[in-house]
């Protein structure tokens, strides 16, 4: 579980985004919004990797801003469009994110198997298309025992098998870890594979229910 009290996200003098209260369960939550109207701020936010104010804190009550490392840690976070230094390889990346996330050889096997990355796991990013980096990005985000999985649009260039088994594994991270789900999507996210416990949008600088 997720709590978030008082947040508030401005650049200078100009607000972005404010959120007095909201809290996040396992499961999934759908985050709407136009270009622009602030959900990757938001999420970046959460992730720790844009500065913000407020508390945003886990049930156990791991902090971002008075426990950084072990929030960090909790939390992995899929951009929409993965851009990756070109001369890194997957292999890289799973190694380095991999020990940070403290993720087993197991399973970091596991998820480049899934995804199918073992083709181009040696090749370096610079070489991949937007779509193979996509589920680098993905799996990367499913690394070592998350309590809090953002995806922001994980649904573009994605193949309908792509779209399947990130679906699937998504169910199964919720049945058996109990892990909180925030997706970002323009494309549908609910069906028999998935179901979306709440929807929110991001509208006038704050988060609402729909």
């Amino acid at each position: 579980m997720l709590v978030v009290q008082n947040f508030s996200k401005s650049y200078g003098d100009l607000l972005v985004l404010a959120l007095p209260h909201a809290q996040f369960l396992p499961g999934v939550y759908w985050i709407k919004g136009e270009n622009g109207s602030g959900k990757t701020t938001f999420f970046k936010a959460l992730a720790g990797l844009h500065p913000c104010e407020g508390s945003i804190r886990f049930g156990d009550g791991v902090d971002l801003h008075q426990h950084p490392v072990p929030y960090r840690r909790k939390v992995n976070y899929s951009e929409a469009e993965p851009q990756f230094p070109g001369f890194l390889t997957p292999k890289d990346l799973f190694l380095f994110i991999g020990k940070a996330k403290h993720a087993s050889t197991a399973q970091q096997q596991s998820l480049i198997n899934t995804f199918g990355i073992a083709p181009y796991y040696e090749k370096p990013c610079e070489t991949h298309s937007s779509g193979m980096l996509k589920k680098v990005s993905l799996a990367l985000a499913f690394l070592g025992s998350p309590q809090l999985i953002i995806l922001d649009e994980p649904l573009i260039t994605l193949d309908e098998s792509a779209r399947n088994i990130l679906l699937t594994l998504m169910n199964e991270r919720i049945t058996k870890d109990e892990v909180t789900f925030l997706v970002s999507s323009h494309q549908a996210l609910e069906s028999d594979l998935l179901l979306v416990r709440e929807t929110y949008a991001i509208q006038n600088k704050t988060l609402i229910r729909l």
